[in-house]
């Protein structure tokens, strides 16, 4: 999946505990050759290459998680969208550092591009495409998706205290370590200086406790490029076509990692604007975000 994951594990046998760490790791690495768009044999590359003409039968775990890709496309509106491909590919984020489009070229992506267009057929865990050119990318749920089906793993052996991480934007926290009530994990703050597209080395970290749940950041710098005076992210929003510049930072704490992987990068394209609206669909969640003005104030919103 293009990132590091990271695993802490506690408890008495450390051969067993390296063990059952191997196990979850595997489960990553086979999820990752399943739902790569750079593996021409995966399950996502064979979906792209043929649903736009015929139906295509999946394993029945990923049609899940396509359903819930599509219920949680429905409920930020689109802000969160998997047929959003023909936008990165316009954009160049695909499979490089990126490049602004031709409008007429974003109208094109645009057109393929709507969670409306996948048809999912439940009885078949069949799917199609019902324009041309649409392309799935799994990039904005895959890493929250694979750590849990990882945790599932860390829980069936009996992992009681554990800490895992994809590329340090998603992290599941089970228990907490001895001695303490949960995990401490640092948010970044979205605040930089003019010459740097990384937060800025001074601005102090957030933490939150997390036990039992999971946190997801989803960020315009962690991956970007400048035209001009201009740095475009690319976190891109599939209404517009265009990369959001809705917000700079935004974190979703939720149990399912599937869901704050998702639901951050919405927050990120809604903005503050998303924080009712979620909060409606997930009232469990909690939430932080940094607006993008010239005084960017930070908003947490708790709510239980």
């Amino acid at each position: 999946m293009a990132t590091r994951f990271e695993l802490v594990l506690y408890g008495g046998d450390p051969i067993r505990m390296r063990a059952i760490g191997e196990e979850a790791f595997e489960e990553i690495q086979r999820l990752d050759r399943q739902l790569s768009v750079y593996n021409e044999t995966s399950d996502l590359s064979r979906i792209n290459a043929r649903c736009s003409t015929e139906w295509v039968r999946i394993e029945p775990r990923l049609f899940a998680l396509l359903e819930c890709a599509k219920q949680l496309s429905e409920a930020t509106e689109g802000a969160f969208d998997v047929t959003a491909g023909p936008l990165l590919t316009c954009w160049g984020f695909a499979n490089g550092a990126g490049r602004v489009p031709p409008p007429e070229s974003i109208d094109i992506a645009r057109a393929a591009v709507g969670f409306q267009k996948l048809s999912l057929d439940p009885e078949r865990s069949a799917v199609r495409f019902l324009h041309p050119g649409m392309r799935l990318d799994l990039g904005a749920i895959g890493k929250g998706y694979a750590l849990d089906c990882a945790v599932a793993i860390l829980r069936e052996a009996g992992i009681e205290v554990a800490l895992i991480h994809g590329g340090t934007s998603t992290s599941c926290a089970i228990g907490s370590p001895p001695g303490v009530s949960s995990w401490v994990i640092a948010l970044p703050s979205s605040a930089r200086d003019d010459s740097t597209a990384a937060p800025a080395a001074e601005s102090r970290p957030r933490c939150i406790a997390l036990r039992d749940e999971s946190v997801s950041v989803s960020a315009v710098w962690g991956r970007s490029f400048r035209e001009g005076n201009r740095e475009w992210g690319h976190v891109l929003d599939p209404r517009t076509g265009h990369p959001t510049q809705s917000a700079r930072t935004a974190a979703v704490v939720l149990p399912s990692a599937t869901e704050s992987d998702a639901l951050s990068t919405a927050l990120l394209v809604l903005g503050p604007a998303g924080i009712e609206p979620l909060l409606a669909f997930r009232p469990n969640a909690r939430i932080w975000i940094d607006d993008q003005g010239p005084y960017a104030q930070s908003l947490t919103v708790a709510k239980a």
